[in-house]
């Protein structure tokens, strides 16, 4: 399920709703442009670009929670970044692959699954589910996407 809410579903089959190609968060963010990501809205008036940084630091933590690092349950930094340019928006979502990436290793490698390692596995997999949830929403209601 990790790799489905990053990357996509693997298959015709899906643990989330859409089955359909290019509706992992890589894909859903790949074609937006920085004033896109930027732009505010829903009911927090967040920007997708602040989504997209508060799940790469929520990320950090889970990859350093799962290594057995003492974490900060202090989220409040990660919503600093609303906006972006257009090398802001490129190097954001490269520390999302990154992160990514190495949160993936961290699960694939874990070697005891105790009650607070399958907390923080699942808790990630959730947590970029609703992410990606609140992104589509966002993007539905973008005006330069219509």
């Amino acid at each position: 399920m990790l790799v489905e809410a990053f990357e996509g579903p693997p298959g015709p089959w899906t643990y989330f709703t859409d089955a359909s190609p290019g509706t992992g968060l890589f894909a859903t963010i790949r074609g937006l442009s920085a004033v896109q990501a930027s732009e505010r809205g829903g009911p927090g008036h967040t920007t997708i670009a602040g989504h997209i940084h508060h799940v790469s630091s929520s990320i950090v933590l889970s990859t350093r929670a799962l290594r057995g690092e003492q974490t900060s349950r202090d989220r409040g930094r990660s919503w600093t970044v609303t906006t972006v340019d257009d090398a802001g928006w490129a190097d954001l979502q490269a520390r999302l692959r990154r992160e990514y990436e190495s949160l993936f290793v961290a699960v694939e490698t874990h070697a005891v699954w105790d009650e607070d390692a399958l907390g923080v596995a699942l808790g990630a997999i959730a947590h970029a589910a609703y992410h990606l949830g609140a992104i589509r929403q966002r993007l539905a209601q973008l005006p330069s996407s219509s």
